[in-house]
């Protein structure tokens, strides 16, 4: 399974499209306001047009994806103070807290997540969530973050992985998957959950050689 979803280009990460330079030159309006973290503009702009807040560049992105891209935290409040719909996807299935998830950027989660975003959206092409993203990447502060925020712990996407096992079967092994592995378990993520071919993710842990993850996952599992 692994081999074949890698081959198949399976990476939450990859499967985003930040703006390029060229897109970032090229916006006008309220998107180069939101990128270039411009507030007075951003408030003069939604004032003459409150539909520019749902407005999409070419790649479906509103000015709320591009402030989280661009990591503009002061633009991000203020877009959503205005109205700004932090649920809306671009042509990659991505919302702003799925992008600022894959990111590692904790500080923007925390405002999208405070303001009013939610954790629990269907995102990506692989009808994931921003939990399956981030421990599939071992960002585990923002994991730590989505749990608080209801996050779905036990979603299984396309791939017929949760986040617990995804951070199995495309995480390293390293301490960063283990503390994801360990948040996850610690909110309560099932253990008995298993992959395609019938593997839990203790199988897939073991399989791997991840010893810790294994310890981790049947010391849950016996409580």
């Amino acid at each position: 399974m692994l081999g074949c979803a890698l081959a198949a280009g399976v990476a939450p990460a990859g499967a985003q499209t930040p703006p390029t330079p060229a897109e970032f030159s090229a916006y006008s309006g309220l998107f180069a306001a939101a990128q270039q973290g411009e507030l007075a503009a951003i408030e003069r702009l939604v004032a003459v047009s409150r539909a520019a807040l749902s407005a999409r560049d070419g790649n479906g992105r509103t000015p709320l994806h591009v402030a989280t891209f661009a990591r503009q935290r002061g633009a991000v409040t203020r877009l959503l103070a205005l109205g700004a719909d932090a649920a809306l996807l671009d042509n990659d299935r991505y919302d702003a807290v799925t992008i600022a998830a894959v990111a590692d950027d904790e500080e923007t989660l925390r405002i999208l997540l405070r303001d009013g975003a939610s954790a629990r959206l269907v995102t990506s092409r692989y009808d994931g969530t921003a939990l399956i993203a981030a421990a599939h990447l071992g960002h585990d502060g923002v994991v730590r973050q989505l749990i608080a925020a209801g996050a779905p712990l036990d979603h299984v996407n396309n791939l017929h992985w949760t986040a617990l096992i995804e951070a199995v079967v495309l995480g390293d092994g390293g301490a960063r998957h283990q503390r994801v592995v360990k948040a996850l378990l610690d909110a309560g993520a099932n253990t008995a959950l298993t992959d395609a071919q019938g593997r839990t993710a203790r199988d897939l842990a073991q399989a791997r050689g991840y010893a810790a993850m294994v310890k981790s996952i049947e010391s849950r599992a016996r409580r």
